[in-house]
């Protein structure tokens, strides 16, 4: 990965011979437990993609996304879903200015408000810029199988076992001992205005089972299977 925001405008200049390819992360600043930072979104995120071994660019990542169950919750810090389609239609405008063609905008949060909000920037980029690719994903949402997988906990989500054990595994030394198991019930299909009343620990799933062996087989298959979209990506139209 060429990490943009440590190279000058010459090497940009250089590096846009070899790819016209930029990986956008997004994650959040929003609560993940007594035991994880609130930066977990999108530091797992970001660190995973700079382990992919592709020439392309790496933006810097947007902190901020849309959260909903955990707005209320000490610690986040929400932005609106039209905040996040303006912000990423304007990112990758410009970067079309600057020559970039192929655009991924991956999110280390899978909150469906949140996803919603990039995937209908990425489709009206689509209709306006000329000769693009763009994709918009959560790696959660395209390996959920795989994941579960690897977790000893049924129906793991939020500030959980995978979760926790990413963060074990890149960077032990944030990880606050480990809250307790939680699975909150929150009545459907009603929308509330505070879900803390529900979910007080900020958790879903059981962080207690989780480890840095488990974390290296998540990052790994999330490496491999963004790996594979780059390399898609980056195809020549025939």
């Amino acid at each position: 990965m060429i990490i943009l925001e440590d190279i000058t405008m010459d090497e940009f200049k250089k590096y846009l011979k070899q790819t016209r390819t930029i990986v956008f992360p997004f994650g959040t600043v929003e609560e993940h437990g007594s035991h994880l930072p609130v930066k977990t979104d999108t530091f797992i995120i970001y660190e995973a993609l700079k382990r992919i071994k592709k020439k392309v660019f790496l933006a810097p990542p947007v902190y901020y996304g849309v959260c909903t169950t955990t707005k209320h919750h000490p610690g986040t810090i929400n932005i609106t879903p039209r905040t996040l389609r303006h912000l990423s239609y304007d990112i990758v405008k410009d970067a079309y200015k600057k020559g970039l063609r192929n655009f991924l905008l991956i999110s280390g949060h899978g909150g469906s408000m949140h996803m919603s909000a990039l995937k209908e920037t990425a489709e009206k980029l689509m209709e306006e810029l000329k000769g693009i690719k763009i994709a918009a994903f959560s790696p959660y949402d395209l390996l959920w199988k795989e994941l579960s997988d690897i977790a000893d906990t049924e129906n793991d989500s939020h500030a959980g076992e995978i979760e926790t054990s990413m963060i074990l595994y890149l960077a032990p030394e944030l990880v606050k001992g480990r809250a307790k198991e939680e699975y909150p019930r929150i009545p459907k299909p009603f929308v509330q205005k505070d879900y803390t009343k529900f979910w007080k620990g900020g958790v879903w799933g059981n962080p207690k089972k989780a480890s840095a062996q488990k974390g290296e087989k998540a990052i790994k298959i999330i490496v491999d299977k963004i790996s594979d979209i780059v390399k898609e990506i980056e195809k020549k139209k025939k």
